[in-house]
């Protein structure tokens, strides 16, 4: 492996050095012919990056992998995880790498991470590549989310490699370029839990501490304030997915982080019509990751963390059973109280309003099967008086009025309301639409589209057709895959 001239790069290693035993030194497959797709110069100027570096050859083999800083150590990961629900004592990164951890100028720690950059120990049988179409997916959605404020990894890049990547027909291939707070999973404890290695499971604990959770280091038991942490973070992070209207789409433990942030952009999508049980993923068969399900996964996945960590809690088995049922029990109030915060700011009411004002307008969203983003701007232009575009999209019902007389004899904060409730999310067909053309060849459709999505609470002239659901006829056959 050669090594990159330019000095603006420095790369530790400390999850390769706190925690050897769940890394596997290893390198990027060679891309033939790489050339960069996108990159977002915002985010790398807050790493500390030098954009028109990044984008030098030099850069670009770099975001392949290709050229490391010297010291850089890139590892692919080990972790487990339940799939569907089914146990698989060894995942790990299949067809990633973590080319180490940048400190940026403010002190954060990040991790510079790739995906479909060739196969590793954990390939599982699998190339080990990834097609263009899915990593400008994650690309996309993951902004979309940064600018809607929720937690989430981000995509720095996307670098087409120059080689062609088989899956049910030939497609262009390229590697993602993933920045996160860190790739710690529920997965990575249940690995170390698997191994029979208390004290790799304690060290593993003792760094997403120092990583993550550091005030968990303060309290009187460390690992189990480590565990209400996470908890606390995953609750705040489901609200905002439902708030919002997202869709994971492919919830398992290995896709539920320590730090809070949503990870692996996958088959996911986004709501049109409010139904709790939409499923969009192709392999989600029996409808476990359904859009109105994902509370109770989260919490499911919560308590095979919990089971992961029950000999970190206490040595008596019975004792520490007893906390971590304690502490999974605050997940449920937390979830409930940030939702309903949530709705009361999207609603423009003052944090002490009636809750129940939130539960019934989600009542009538789904007896109208009404659009979920479009609604909430609607209520908007309710507040400043004019009830039309809220009424023709919940129906004109007495249900209706009168929720809507009630909302509004509440003094609704019309300005608050815009300030939170997106015009544009990533609608599916225009996600579809984009990547279409992106793999044929015509990033214009894509570019357009990152563009609407980066700033989503701003109703701009000429984008209105970013703020429009999908047809009818779209959403009834709609499928996402996982893209792998």
């Amino acid at each position: 492996m050669s090594v990159a001239p330019s000095p603006t790069v420095d790369l530790d290693h400390r999850f390769a050095r706190d925690l050897p035993e769940m890394a596997v030194a290893w390198q990027a497959e060679a891309a033939p012919d790489p050339h960069l797709v996108v990159l977002d110069e915002a985010l790398a100027a807050d790493l500390g990056l030098d954009p028109a570096w990044l984008r030098t050859p030099e850069g670009v083999r770099l975001l392949v992998g290709a050229e490391v800083p010297p010291g850089a150590r890139p590892v692919a990961q080990a972790y487990s995880g339940h799939q569907f629900g089914g146990f698989s004592p060894r995942l790990g990164d299949g067809r990633a790498l973590l080319l180490g951890e940048v400190v940026t100028p403010d002190g954060r720690v990040r991790d510079l991470h790739l995906k479909g950059s060739g196969r590793t120990p954990f390939a599982r049988g699998g190339d080990g590549l990834a097609a263009l179409g899915p990593m400008l997916r994650e690309h996309v959605i993951s902004q979309a989310m940064h600018a809607l404020g929720v937690p989430t990894t981000r995509a720095l890049a996307v670098v087409a490699t120059g080689r062609t990547v088989l899956r049910e027909t030939p497609l262009p291939g390229a590697v993602l370029a993933r920045v996160a707070a860190s790739h710690l999973r529920v997965g990575s404890v249940q690995y170390a839990r698997a191994t029979g290695d208390a004290e790799l499971l304690r060290r593993l604990a003792d760094h997403a501490i120092r990583r993550h959770h550091p005030q968990a280091a303060e309290a009187e038991h460390p690992h189990l304030a480590l565990f209400e942490a996470v908890v606390a973070v995953q609750a705040q992070l489901v609200a905002r997915w439902m708030l919002v209207g997202f869709i994971h789409g492919v919830m398992n433990t290995d896709n539920t982080t320590l730090s809070g942030e949503t990870i692996d952009y996958g088959p996911c999508a986004f709501l049109d019509a409010y139904d709790p049980s939409t499923v969009y993923s192709s392999i989600d068969t029996g409808g476990r990751y359904a859009y109105g399900n994902q509370p109770l996964v989260l919490e499911w996945n919560l308590a095979r963390l919990a089971e992961a960590m029950l000999p970190l809690f206490d040595e008596d088995e019975d004792r520490a059973v007893e906390l971590a049922v304690a502490a999974l029990g605050r997940f449920r109030p937390q979830y409930d109280a940030a939702l309903a915060d949530g709705l009361r700011a999207k609603l423009g009411l003052r944090p002490d309003a009636d809750a129940a004002l939130g539960e019934e307008l989600l009542a009538l969203l789904e007896a109208g099967r009404a659009d979920l983003t479009q609604t909430f701007r609607a209520l908007g232009v309710a507040a400043r008086g004019d009830t039309g575009p809220v009424r023709e999209l919940l129906g004109a019902t007495p249900a209706v009025d009168a929720w809507l007389g009630r909302w509004l004899a509440a003094g609704p904060d019309a300005d608050a309301m815009d300030r939170v409730n997106p015009v544009v999310v990533p609608r599916n067909h225009l996600v579809e639409e984009a990547l279409a053309a992106a793999t044929a060849g015509d990033l214009a459709p894509f570019e357009r589209l990152l563009d609407a999505v980066s700033r989503p609470f701003e109703a701009r002239a000429g984008l209105e057709r970013y703020a429009a659901p999908a047809p009818p006829e779209f959403g009834a056959s709609y499928r996402t895959f996982c893209g792998t």
